[in-house]
Order: structure tokens, then sequence, then C-alpha cells
């Protein structure tokens, strides 16, 4: 099969297309036929090991010391199952499912992975495309954050970097509790992001939210590059700040699941800047880098 290996960490130029073995699921794997998966920050952040000095050695035990120990990079993913390993009850071949790999998993820049049948694994609906559903992780990383800010109907919540993949969702999500949301993001997103059903939203470049009189329930900042004490004067009493940096919430089963009827339902859409081909994923990386990017940034597999 073709996959796109990581063989050390640094500049896209690491990544390249190879063929390998196409793997055979265990007992309780199944074999998914990938169709579309994502490159995301984080994946980027791994590629050219672009971590805090604080987290080196942790980061070089967890992912590799000299290289990414599972070089095919990747966590999100949706497909088709094209095989179930004998003790398998809960999926049967000829599904459609979407999944994430897990921190460390990796495994999605390839026309096939095997997956564990209790792992982040979903069933996605029939209406929905695979490109829609795959990149569903960041939207559950929303829906962890503005639960953890415990937003609630009549809240005003502001979402720092409403135009990025974390904060697309969050605008939609906060909108979907009945919260009003005013979303961050640069003046030539600002129409996105109202689209999303922000009530209003704010150039960072022209003007400072934490400056302006307004005061919010929910801070969300969604790509970590504000902080606390930037914020609290925007805070309302009882006001909380949360962000994507503090903690690394691990996505629930349930979570995808509800996420998908939303998507099926129409009620949040998944914001797709641009797709690429699997072979054109060191030109995805590249772009990422970036820093522009709005929404997610799909690869087509198959």
């Amino acid at each position: 099969m073709r996959a796109i290996l990581c063989t050390k960490y640094g500049s896209p130029d690491v990544l390249r297309l190879a063929e390998v073995d196409k793997p055979t699921p265990r007992d309780r794997e199944v074999l998914v036929k990938i169709h579309a998966t994502t490159v995301t920050s984080s994946d980027c952040i791994v590629r050219g090991f672009k971590l805090p000095i604080s987290m080196w050695i942790p980061a070089r035990i967890a992912l590799g010391l000299r290289r990414p120990r599972k070089p095919i990079l990747g966590v999100e993913l949706a497909g088709e199952i094209e095989a179930i390993g004998k003790r398998v009850r809960r999926f049967k071949v000829g599904d459609r499912v979407f999944a994430f790999t897990g921190r460390g998993g990796f495994g999605a820049y390839a026309e096939y992975t095997c997956l564990p049948e209790d792992g982040l694994v979903a069933v996605m609906p029939a209406d929905v495309t695979y490109e829609e559903v795959a990149a569903t992780t960041f939207a559950s990383l929303a829906l962890h954050f503005l639960r953890k800010g415990n937003v609630q109907k009549g809240h005003k919540v502001l979402v720092y970097g409403a135009s990025g993949a974390a904060g697309t969702y969050a605008v939609q999500l906060a909108n979907y509790m009945g919260a009003e949301v005013t979303g961050v993001s640069s003046g030539a997103n600002l129409e996105l992001v109202r689209s999303l059903g922000a009530d209003k939203v704010v150039d960072y470049a022209k003007e400072d939210f934490a400056d302006n009189g307004e005061l919010y329930d929910v801070i969300f900042d969604a790509v970590g590059k504000t902080s606390k004490s930037r914020s609290k004067n925007a805070l309302a009493p009882n006001g909380t700040y949360v962000s994507i940096n503090h903690g690394n919430p691990w996505p629930r089963v349930e979570d995808l699941v509800h996420l998908m009827e939303l998507l099926k339902t129409k009620q949040i859409r998944s914001v797709i800047d641009r797709r690429y081909s699997l072979e054109q994923i060191p030109e995805a990386h590249r772009y990422v880098d970036k820093g522009h990017k709005k929404g997610n940034i799909v690869v087509t597999v198959a």
C-alpha cells in the first residue's frame, strides 16, 4: 500500500511517499481502507519537533529519540472497514467509520490502517462525506473546552482564534448551546466567522478584545495565543478562561457520535480550507506551517 513516511524530524521535505506492507488486523482489530485524513497543526509540530525545550526529553521518549518511532503520521481518518479480526463484535465489513488513532498512535497518512475495536472508532452517518467527517477530533476538542467553561444558554462567549480548526467548531457549538458568541480572528476571516453563527466579530489586528469594555462569561483561546492574565479584564464576575494549551483531553466515542448527529442534521459543519491528495501531504504541511489556514486541511486518500 502507499503511505507517507516521516523518517526524521525536520521540514516538510522529510516526508516521502513509499510502498509499505498492508497491515493485517489482529483478533480484536479492524482493517480500515482510508478515504480521507487531515493535516493538523499537531501533525506539523510532531514532524518538525516544534516543542518547548522543557518538553524535549518526555517528547523524545514518547515519540522517538532521533526520528518518529511510528513513521506514518496522521491521527484523524474516515473510511470503510475492509476486514475484521475473528473476535470483533462491534463492527462488520463494509461499515463506514471515522476514528481518532490516539496520541502516538498515528497511522492515518496511508491507504490502510488497523484500529482496535474498542478504540475511538464509530460508524458515520450515511449522508455525510468522508471529508466532512475526517476532521471531527477538533470538534470534540472544542466541545470539551466549552463544557469545561460550563457554557450555558444566554452566556456571552468569546472564541479567540475563531477561524482555526478548533475555533470554527467552537463558534458553532457555542451558538448551538444558546450562547451569544463573539469570534476573534484576522480581518480576512471575519465573514467566515459570521457565517458560522458568531453574533459579533473582532479583528485582532484592529481591536483588543480585552480592552473594549465587553465582558464575557467564557473566553476560549482556541489557538493558544493569548493568556488568562491578558483576558482577565474581559471576564465577567465568576467568568471562566479556558485554553487549548491547558490539558490535552482525550476524545470520547459518545462525543464523536453526538457530533455526527449535529453534522447529519446540519447544526454544525466542517470548514474545509483546502484539499490535497496523499502524495501532496508534504505540500499540505508547508501550507499549515504558514499559520494561515481556515478550519481544516483534508487529504483525500482513496
